[in-house]
C-alpha cells in the first residue's frame, strides 16, 4: 500500500511513525511510512530501528490489510506479539469522531489476534497544553548537539563498561526493577549493551542511565538512543538525576551524536528535567487502553 502524503502531512502533528516511533520533522518521514508498511510482517528489523538492540525479530507490525486512508481519516494498526499481544490503532486525523472510530476498529482487532490488549494512539502538536496529554501522554522531546552538550555534571559519574562490581550494580537493579534496570543489568552481564553511567553515594550506586549507544537515523544522521534513567528514592534532591543526564549528553556528544530523541511521562521528574535543561517539546504522543 501506499499513502496518499497529502492526506496525512496536514494531520500529522508529532513527526511518529508506527512501529518506529519518534523522529525528526526533517527525517525522510514519507518513505519511512512506506518502509514500515512494506517491512510488515518479514520478522526483518529496518536498519534504523533502535529497538533491534533488545531482540533478534522485530515482534510489532502494521496490520496492512486493516488500515484506512481516506480523506477523512487514516488509521495505522500494529500488533505487538509481547506482552501477551498489543494492538495499537494509530490515529492521523482530527475528525470530531476519530478517537472513538479508532476505537472500534482497535477492539475487533484485539479479538481477531487474541490480544490481552487494545489501544488508540493519538498525537498532539507542541502547541498544545500539557493538560491534555497528563496522565495518557508521553512529551516528544529533541536534544540537538549542534550547539554543543549543555553544562557539566555537578558530581562525579562513573562508567561502567563491563562492571567491576556485578553485584554493587544488581542491587540498584533490582530496587529499580520497575524502571527497567532488572532487564538492563541482565543485557549488561551478557555484553549486549554499551556502558551505563552511575552515581555512587558512599559506595553504593544511588543512580544510573544508560545503556551508552548510538545509531544512524534513516537520514544517515549519528543519534544518542534513549536509555533507562532513574535514582533511588532516598538519594533524590541531592541533583544525582540531573548530574546523570549532563554525563549522558556529555558522552554522547564526545562520541559523534547529531541528537538525541525521546519520550517523557507528561509532568514527570524527567519531563521537568528535560525542560529545564533546555531541549525542544516536538508535540504529545497519548495512548489509551479500549
Amino acid at each position: 500500500m501506499r499513502f496518499s502524503w497529502d492526506l496525512i502531512e496536514p494531520v500529522l502533528p508529532v513527526p511518529y511513525v508506527p512501529t518506529l516511533g519518534p523522529v525528526r520533522r526533517d527525517d525522510p518521514v514519507r518513505d519511512l511510512f512506506e518502509a514500515v508498511v512494506e517491512n510488515a510482517g518479514t520478522g526483518r528489523f529496518l536498519p534504523y530501528d533502535k529497538d533491534q538492540r533488545w531482540s533478534p525479530t522485530k515482534t510489532e507490525r502494521v496490520i496492512l490489510d486493516a488500515i484506512e486512508h481516506d480523506r477523512r481519516l487514516t488509521l495505522i494498526p500494529t500488533f505487538s506479539e509481547r506482552g501477551g499481544g498489543v494492538v495499537k490503532v494509530h490515529v492521523y486525523g482530527s475528525t470530531p469522531d476519530s478517537l472513538s472510530v479508532a476505537a472500534v476498529l482497535a477492539g475487533k482487532l484485539a479479538a481477531a489476534y487474541g490480544a490481552r490488549q487494545a489501544r488508540v494512539v493519538w498525537f498532539l502538536g507542541p502547541e498544545h497544553s500539557e493538560a491534555y496529554a497528563r496522565g495518557v501522554g508521553t512529551r516528544v522531546q529533541l536534544k540537538d548537539f549542534a550547539a554543543g552538550p549543555g553544562e557539566a555534571p555537578g558530581v562525579p559519574v562513573l562508567e561502567y563498561g563491563p562492571l567491576d562490581e556485578p553485584e554493587q550494580f544488581r542491587v540498584f537493579a533490582n530496587q529499580m526493577a520497575a524502571h527497567g534496570f532488572a532487564f538492563l543489568h541482565e543485557q549488561m552481564l551478557d555484553g549486549a549493551v554499551g556502558p551505563v553511567l552511575v552515581v555512587l553515594d558512599d559506595g553504593v550506586v544511588a543512580g544510573a542511565i544508560g545503556p551508552m549507544e548510538t545509531m544512524g537515523d534513516a537520514a544517515g544522521r549519528l543519534r544518542l538512543l534513549p536509555q533507562y534513567f532513574g535514582v533511588l528514592p532516598q538519594y533524590r534532591g541531592r541533583g544525582y538525576g540531573r548530574a546523570l543526564w549532563r554525563a549522558a549528553m556529555h558522552w554522547g556528544h564526545d562520541h559523534g551524536a547529531s541528537y538525541q530523541l525521546l519520550q517523557t511521562e507528561v509532568g514527570g521528574a524527567s519531563d521537568r528535567l528535560c525542560a529545564a535543561e533546555g531541549l525542544t517539546s516536538l508535540g504529545f504522543v497519548n495512548q489509551t487502553t479500549v
